[in-house]
């Protein structure tokens, strides 16, 4: 059975995704950074066919590649999901250091370590620079106002993750053909509390006003990660559909949700 390599993981998607992950008998290390948290985190496994375990670590301290490899080799995950985020706590600075530069660096040592094969990184609707076709003149005008003056420094930050997410993941699959691997970016639009719908909007959605339960979000995130079949952008908010049918159909139909993202200057941006 796999191992999980869960970052962020008393955050509230974390909290909902643990058990999903160990009912399917897969093992889950969540890292966290406060030991008064541990109980909380081991009490997801009480029933549960797999077996879940604590990390200690801050991602305030991984200030490279070698530091997030460090985890890596601790852990030895084959599957890594980053749900991890400054959540508003600190300065734009810790914004920066956390959802964007531990991100990448997470990112770059998760595909720099073969036994991995997927990973998922929960980011958000409003990450992107180029209007999807889609989209409403609405629907943009919210996006352009969240990257203006809603959450400009959070924008820019996870935007910087998910290209060099995308960047990486498109490389790696030109310089590495038969490498079985996912690169998968889970993008919720506003996230609520309360118990899941089990209904949602995934793929091509059309409104990046709309909400979706943390509980949704981390159904969902267990569905894409239980698949062979799922990689690229997945923009989610809760809808009509539920959510097996919705994730068979982006999948089955190979919907990407990065519309006319212009991954070549990714990919030179970053010089790779």
């Amino acid at each position: 059975m796999p191992q999980v390599l869960l970052l962020g993981g008393h955050g509230k998607i974390a909290l909902h995704l643990t058990p999903l992950l160990l009912a399917r008998s897969w093992n889950v290390t969540s890292v966290i950074r406060n030991a008064e948290h541990e109980a909380d985190i081991l009490a997801l496994g009480n029933g549960k066919p797999g077996k879940v375990s604590v990390l200690l670590s801050s991602l305030d301290d991984v200030k490279s590649q070698a530091d997030a490899q460090a985890v890596l080799d601790k852990v030895k995950p084959e599957y890594v999901v980053w749900a991890a985020g400054a959540g508003g706590k600190g300065a734009p600075q810790r914004t920066y250091a956390i959802d964007q530069d531990a991100a990448k660096y997470f990112i770059a040592s998760s595909f720099a370590t073969p036994s991995v094969t997927k990973f998922l990184l929960i980011s958000h609707l409003g990450s992107r620079k180029v209007k999807p076709a889609w989209f409403s003149e609405e629907a943009w005008k919210r996006t352009q106002w969240l990257w203006a003056e809603g959450l400009p420094d959070y924008c820019k930050a996870k935007y910087e993750a998910d290209q060099y997410q995308t960047a990486l993941a498109a490389v790696t699959k030109k310089r590495e053909p038969s490498r079985k691997f996912q690169s998968i970016s889970l993008r919720p639009g506003t996230l609520i509390d309360g118990p899941a719908t089990k209904k949602i909007a995934l793929g091509h959605v059309t409104a990046v006003e709309g909400s979706v339960t943390r509980e949704d979000v981390a159904i969902v995130a267990d569905r894409l990660l239980a698949r062979d079949d799922t990689e690229g952008w997945f923009d989610l908010l809760n809808g009509d559909e539920p959510i097996d049918e919705a994730v068979e159909r982006v999948a089955s139909q190979k919907i990407d949700s990065i519309g006319d993202e212009d991954v070549d200057a990714m990919i030179k941006k970053f010089g790779l």
